[in-house]
Order: C-alpha cells, then structure tokens, then sequence
C-alpha cells in the first residue's frame, strides 16, 4: 500500500502542478526550490549507486563469457529497439505532418539556440576511458564511470577469491545506496510539483499553439513505442504481462518526464526493476547503467520527428535514400547521446546536416525542447527497463508480497 501511495502521490502532485502552473503563471516559480532539492538529491546518489551496483553485476556474473554474452544481448537490444523508434518517428511525422502550415516569423521562432559540433566517432569512442577515474566520479562522467566500474569488476572476476573483500565490501556499499536511495524517493512527489509546475507557468499556451502539431507527433510517436514495441517484446522475451510491467515502472516514468534525465532517474528505475519488476541485481546492475548512458529511444523518435518537421517547414522534399540515411545516422546518434536534459537537441544538428537540411529551424523547436525532452525521457527509461526485463527472461524473481505478484505471467 505503501508504494502504491506513492505512485498516487506522485500522479496528484502532477496534476496540481499542471493547474496552479495555468492559474498562477510565471509567479509558481517560487516553488522551484523543491524541484531542484529533488534534483540535487537524485544527483547526490547518482554516481556511488552506478558505481557500486555495476561493479556487484559485473563481479557476480561468475566468468568473463557469461560477461561478453550480456553485453551483447544488451547492445543488441538497445540497437533494434532504437532503429524502430526512428521509424515510428519519421512514420508518424509523415502522418501528422507537424511542419506544414507553421509560419516562419512566428515569436517562437525568435528562440535562440547554441549549436554545437559534435565530436568524431573515433573522439568519442576515446572520451569513454577514463584518464583519471576518479575525477570522472567527482565531475559526473556517468559513461566514464561505467567503463571503470565495469573493469572493476572483471579485475574482480579474474583474480576470485583473493579479491573477495573487494567484492563484499561494494556489495555492502551498493545496499548501504539502496536504502539511501529509498529515501530519497520518498520526496519524489515534491520534486514532481516542484519541476512541472514553473514549467507550465513560464510556457503557457502562447508557445504551444504553433507547435501544437510538432507536439502531438512526438506524443503520439512515444505511445506507439512504448504500447507496441515494448509490450511485445516484454511479453514475448521477457515473459512478463505488459500490464505488470507499466505499473512496476510508473514511478521512474514520472520522475524521467519530470526531470527530463535518463541518467537523473536511474536510482530509481534500478529500485522498481528490482522490487516490483524482479529483475536480479546482477541483470539490472549492468544493463540500467549502460542503457541510461547509450539507449536513447525517446531521442531516436525525437530526431525522426524533428527532420520531418524542419523539412516540410521549408518545402523540402526528401529522397528515400535521405531517409535511409536519417534512420542510420539517428540511431548511430542517439545511441552516442548522454543521458542529461538537452542533449538530443545538440545531437540534432548531425542528423540534420547528414541530408543537407538548414539547422535554423532548430531554433524555432528549441522554444519547445524541454516539453519534447519530457516525452523522450520518459520513453528512454521505459525502454531501459524493458531491456532488462527481457534479458532476464525467466530469471526474474519477485519478492514476497510484491505488489506485482498476483499480476505475473499470463
């Protein structure tokens, strides 16, 4: 009961945020300072959790090859599911057509937006390792964090028994951060009000109604992701009822659209795979980590959408081999995409020059970025706790009790 109060709480705080956001306008940004306590806090346990739960998962899989084969189921899952998402993207885009009719000399599309070029492959393969490890926990490097921990661990593996006070005292950190953890998302219903409300107020209706359209199909995209492609391959592979599986993973979806960081909620999205969904720590602690750094779904979608919508702003028709390319380009893109708020709006500008199309029209999408980055991250999570449904399988162990419990396997 509990933890269903919460996730009631949590749904309440939203809608209030949304309606004293309307009445009250940009004055609710008094209330800011809750937001960003929550966001500090989640923050705050970020880095040790990823840390010590990786390294346990890494550490418990027994053998480097056991190693190597949920690394590879992992990718594989990240790189199918997010081809698919670009598809939908561009699919509904086509649609709904969000970019015909929209005037160019609109006040929205005054909004300023600083592009900035993105590394090589080759760099930002090499940025991954880290020169000094601890100053990539200290600065928040997550993908240099989990490429420490994750040889932490195989050091573990290789050495066995002598490094076993290794491995006990990490696996005593990680409970010592899942019950920190715990706390911290007990105030989550205050960090929902606290995030949406000024978010409604600043925003209202004026900057919306151009792009209302542009809104929609990103919406509308996620939902197709999230209830077809995700139910199915729960279901099928992970041998789970999709319906169990939303409800277990409520609570991290709120908290993604509020806060807009794959990366922000992924204490939280470990918590409810584990407690509510089953999934074993040593699944959870090596998939969740990687997939908040390089499964980016809800970007994918997003740059499907955003091409579509810039081209048919200026009349540009595009090729099938354009399309070709956008689909390869963005799941390439939104794979290297970190999991912090913003970073698929940067990462448009190489989808967009890989067919030609002018990056102006990123500002006139940037006025409304951080509703779209709502959705996106909030389907970046989702797809992240799919991943680990379905690479544990039949693995999944709930606990006693579990809300979730009478609602298994069909």
């Amino acid at each position: 009961m509990k933890k269903n109060n919460l996730l009631l709480q949590m749904i309440v705080a939203f809608i209030l945020a949304v309606v004293l956001g309307g009445v009250f306008g940009p004055q609710i940004e008094v209330v800011q300072p809750l937001g960003d306590l929550f966001l500090r806090l989640i923050q705050f346990i970020m880095i040790p959790l990823v840390l010590a739960t990786l390294v346990v998962g890494v550490a418990s899989t027994g053998n480097i090859r056991e190693l190597g084969e949920l690394g590879g189921k992992t990718i594989a899952y990240f790189l199918l599911t997010t081809f698919a998402a670009v598809i939908i993207g561009l699919s509904t885009a086509y649609m709904i057509s969000p970019g015909t009719g929209v005037d160019l000399d609109a006040d929205v599309s005054a909004a300023e937006v600083e592009v900035t070029e993105t590394e090589g492959v080759v760099e930002t393969l090499l940025s991954i390792i880290p020169t000094n490890p601890i100053a990539s926990m200290t600065e928040g490097e997550i993908l240099q964090v989990v490429f420490f921990a994750v040889f932490l661990g195989i050091g573990i593996t290789l050495v066995g028994e002598k490094a076993e006070p290794v491995k006990n005292f990490f696996d005593g950190f990680a409970e010592v951060m899942y019950k920190i953890t715990g706390i911290v998302v007990r105030l989550a219903p205050l960090g929902v009000f606290g995030l949406i409300a000024p978010i409604v107020g600043s925003h209202g209706l004026s900057i919306l109604m151009p792009l209302i359209n542009l809104i929609l199909a990103m919406a509308i995209a996620c939902i197709i992701q999230i209830l077809l492609i995700y139910s199915i391959l729960v279901y099928r592979f992970g041998q789970l009822n999709p319906i169990t599986f939303f409800k277990g993973i409520s609570e991290a979806a709120i908290i993604a659209f509020s806060t807009t960081s794959s990366s922000g909620t992924l204490p939280v999205t470990m918590k409810n795979v584990e407690e509510k969904l089953g999934v074993s720590k040593k699944v959870s602690g090596f998939v969740l980590p990687v997939g908040a750094t390089v499964n980016m779904d809800g970007a994918a979608i997003y740059h499907g959408v955003a091409v579509i919508f810039i081209a048919q702003l200026y009349d540009v028709e595009l090729s099938f081999f354009q399309l070709t390319t956008v689909v390869i380009t963005a799941t390439l893109a939104s794979i290297g995409s970190a999991g912090i708020p913003g970073a698929a709006l940067v990462i448009l500008t190489m989808v967009l020059t890989s067919v030609g199309l002018p990056l102006e029209g990123i500002a006139l999408i940037a006025g409304v970025d951080r509703i779209l980055d709502m959705f996106r991250t909030s389907t970046n999570v989702i797809g992240d706790a799919s991943a680990s449904v379905v690479i544990a399988g039949k693995d999944r162990t709930l606990p006693e009790k579990s809300p979730t419990q009478t609602l298994q396997n069909p």
